[in-house]
């Protein structure tokens, strides 16, 4: 699923990692505004990411940063790679593959099976988050340009599930 979901804030006053405001939300209270979002709805988003606030002068200075053109020369050739890797099976991205798409073109290296494995014992993550994670990851390795998802990429990937994180015991 390609989630086009509003913004959530991960806390109530909406000031966690802003470097200008405090954050003065109790356990209790994160607690009660995290339950807010079940299990089973983070688990069919694939990518949660903290924002921080982009300071004025971030903001109005030059330069700096990967040219849009660059980027979109990349992201091309990704969406390119998955053609060329999906279209026998008519699927247009690797958002779409199937479970044996996924054991087909999203198996990790050893490292990042090991990896991988840590992770969702760690956190508890439910079978729907793996292949969320092996999807990212596939898209990442994609857009590095390289064949074989390795262990940066499963770690990458995992990253992208932040709120995942808040749900460990």
């Amino acid at each position: 699923m390609v989630a086009r979901q509003k913004a959530t804030r991960p806390r109530s006053c909406g000031f966690r990692g802003d470097p200008t405001h405090v954050c003065r939300c109790t356990p209790a209270q994160l607690t009660h505004y995290r339950a807010r979002l079940s299990g089973p709805l983070l688990d069919r988003i694939d990518l949660h990411l903290d924002v921080a606030p982009v300071r004025y002068r971030e903001l109005a200075s030059e330069g700096g940063g990967e040219t849009s053109a660059a980027i979109h020369a990349r992201v091309v050739a990704a969406r390119e790679r998955q053609s060329l890797r999906l279209g026998p099976r008519h699927l247009a991205c690797n958002a779409e593959m199937g479970s044996r798409e996924l054991r087909e073109h999203a198996r990790p290296d050893t490292a990042g099976a090991a990896l991988l494995e840590r992770v969702m014992t760690r956190l508890g993550l439910s079978a729907r988050a793996y292949t969320r994670v092996l999807k990212v990851a596939r898209t990442i390795a994609d857009l590095a340009g390289v064949e074989q998802i390795g262990a940066a990429h499963v770690a990458e990937a995992i990253q992208y599930r932040g709120l995942d994180r808040g749900r460990q015991a």
